[in-house]
């Protein structure tokens, strides 16, 4: 049995989403700063221990190994408390489809928690990936060259292996499988529960690819810091566009919209939700 069921779930991702936005701007963008930070320690350590598998003889595993490893990142957002804009991109707009704040309160939140979790992976691929020498140089040795051969493999693919239309449908599955992850943690009230909730959806997205925008602010600029050849600035912003773009999609139409219409649409508004929870503020 769940801690809450899904209706109930629904009643708190609105609330949740309606107190985003009543905070002042420097609290929004230190929390933002976080989550950016979070994402990319995520990613950083899903590449550490996914590089050196040669694919001759380990298939895709290595794909799984990341997206397990990855699942730190969110954990970190959600357990921690933080504002990540993929998981704000379904639980703002669910609190404005409930009327509780308007449209220009939801893009001011996003655009906010954006520039944050920009500035957080930023700080995170420069200082703490290539400046500590944890992501190597081309030709160099032991697991330094390992990690930079694999972050050029996962940059290189999203900058020239992808067509801005599957970078665009690839951020519609990430977002809806993140937001499902947020969604589900909400059911539980332990630590241990929303952990769980987190894991599956999350190693699924990496496992197959798809576009988280966040972590594509640490993967490219982690790139190009590294020296990785062909990878500039243009390029991270062309994928950071249609990546944010399809995270939007996947996250208001195929779970903000759906369990508003499921659960919330000609419901009566109940009580406020007691006290929110750390989990809640993805």
């Amino acid at each position: 049995m769940t801690a809450r069921e899904p209706a109930e779930m629904a009643q708190v991702a609105a609330e949740t989403g309606a107190k985003k936005t009543h905070r002042t701007w420097d609290r929004v963008l230190v929390s933002a700063f976080l989550a950016g930070a979070y994402i990319s320690f995520g990613a950083l350590v899903a590449i550490t221990v996914s590089s050196g598998l040669d694919p001759a003889m380990w298939g895709t595993l290595p794909t799984l190994f990341m997206g397990a490893a990855f699942t730190l990142g969110l954990v970190l957002v959600l357990i921690a408390g933080s504002d990540l804009a993929t998981g704000n991109m379904m639980l703002v707009p669910l609190g404005a489809m409930r009327g509780k704040i308007s449209v220009g309160d939801v893009a001011k939140n996003l655009t906010l928690v954006l520039l944050g979790n920009l500035l957080g992976a930023l700080l995170v691929a420069y200082f703490l990936a290539v400046q500590t020498g944890v992501i190597g140089s081309s030709g160099a040795s032991g697991s330094a060259g390992l990690t930079y051969e694999r972050l050029a493999s996962i940059a290189e693919g999203k900058v020239t292996g992808e067509s801005h239309w599957q970078v665009f449908l690839r951020g519609v599955g990430c977002n809806w499988l993140v937001c499902l992850a947020v969604w589900m943690s909400l059911a539980s009230t332990t630590v241990s529960g929303k952990i769980l909730a987190i894991f599956f959806p999350i190693m699924a997205f990496v496992a197959m690819g798809f576009d988280h925008v966040i972590a594509n602010m640490f993967f490219i600029p982690a790139a190009i810091w590294a020296g990785v050849p062909d990878i500039g600035w243009g390029d991270a912003l062309l994928n950071w566009s249609f990546a944010g773009l399809g995270n939007l999609v996947g996250a208001v139409v195929f779970v903000s919209t759906s369990y508003w219409y499921l659960f919330l649409k000609d419901t009566p508004e109940k009580p406020a939700v007691a006290k929110q929870e750390p989990a809640e503020r993805a």
